[in-house]
């Protein structure tokens, strides 16, 4: 039915505000091409009276962090009471902490990096080689890998200091491997070649050098193994619509790193690469994720899209 409008929220206060730019733009843009009555809203940090006044029957939150993507948004659209596309604020919130993820997959018995979360300047206390990074952040920004004890002491203490907390992780050198997920449905797995061996943020969006395979070359046991493990996992961490979970992949099998709740959708991003291997382009994607939004919401016949 016309006259039925998605609010496609974009920005945000996080330090991935420029890729969430991005994201939505592509998202707007896709949802008009299926068909969709479209509003473009680039926010900051709203609240609840900021958000009700945005129009749009159904919300498309196209945010990356920890506030747009780890809970607090979702907060405030459940209050909202409009369908949203993602998962619920507790399952956000969940999926954003990287410790707590890890704890998760570990009670499930799926294998994930030895880590342990630092809340003060008492350096790493991990042997190295480790990785360094947020507990609660994505597109790898702040991320450290350190091949000795004093530059990891150093990047823990730093970080600490700049953000209150550090995750530190044992570094499994092996291959990046990631599998979307769609409305329960795995997706094609892509493995991640960086030409410089570490898949940081400039890898990620400024740079044209990475190499994107995918359906890679696999074991089948090791290819069972993480889409099994990525079912359970969204499964027990309650995801809904959407997600992407990373892996790396050594002599010894996958280790898991983390689930992103609403992953990219930029032209860089590995979720629409991998829904166009299922053959779906842009505009289906995001159509089945609206879809989904409302069907999850038993939302009235009013969100269909116009003819």
């Amino acid at each position: 039915m016309s006259g039925a409008s998605v609010a496609v929220l974009m920005g945000g206060p996080d330090a991935e505000r420029e890729v969430s730019i991005q994201s939505g733009l592509a998202v707007a843009a896709a949802l008009r091409d299926a068909g969709w009555l479209v509003h473009e809203h680039v926010i900051g940090k709203l609240d609840e009276a900021a958000l009700r006044s945005l129009t749009g029957d159904l919300v498309f939150p196209a945010l990356h962090g920890p506030w747009g993507e780890g809970g607090p948004l979702q907060t405030l659209l459940e209050s909202d009471g409009r369908p949203f596309v993602g998962s619920p604020a507790a399952v956000a919130a969940l999926c954003m902490d990287k410790a707590e993820t890890k704890a998760l997959a570990e009670s499930l018995g799926i294998a994930t990096p030895a880590w342990s979360v630092v809340r003060e300047r008492r350096g790493c206390p991990l042997p190295p080689p480790v990785a360094i990074k947020p507990n609660d952040d994505g597109s790898s920004i702040d991320l450290h890998l350190c091949d000795s004890q004093s530059s990891a002491d150093e990047a823990v203490n730093a970080m600490v200091s700049d953000r209150g907390s550090a995750l530190v992780e044992r570094w499994v050198s092996g291959r990046e491997l990631t599998v979307g997920v769609v409305c329960g449905e795995p997706l094609p797995l892509i493995e991640i070649v960086p030409s410089s061996g570490v898949y940081d943020y400039a890898a990620k969006y400024d740079r044209d050098d990475t190499r994107y395979i995918v359906d890679p070359p696999l074991e089948d046991r090791h290819r069972e193994r993480m889409i099994e493990s990525t079912r359970v996992l969204c499964a027990q961490a309650g995801i809904r619509h959407v997600a992407r979970v990373d892996y790396l992949l050594d002599k010894d099998g996958p280790w898991l790193l983390e689930i992103n709740t609403m992953p990219g959708f930029t032209s860089h991003s590995l979720l629409p690469m991998a829904a166009d291997a299922q053959r779906w382009d842009m505009p289906t994607l995001c159509d089945r994720l609206v879809r989904a939004a409302i069907w999850s919401d038993t939302a009235p016949s009013v969100f269909t899209p116009k003819s």
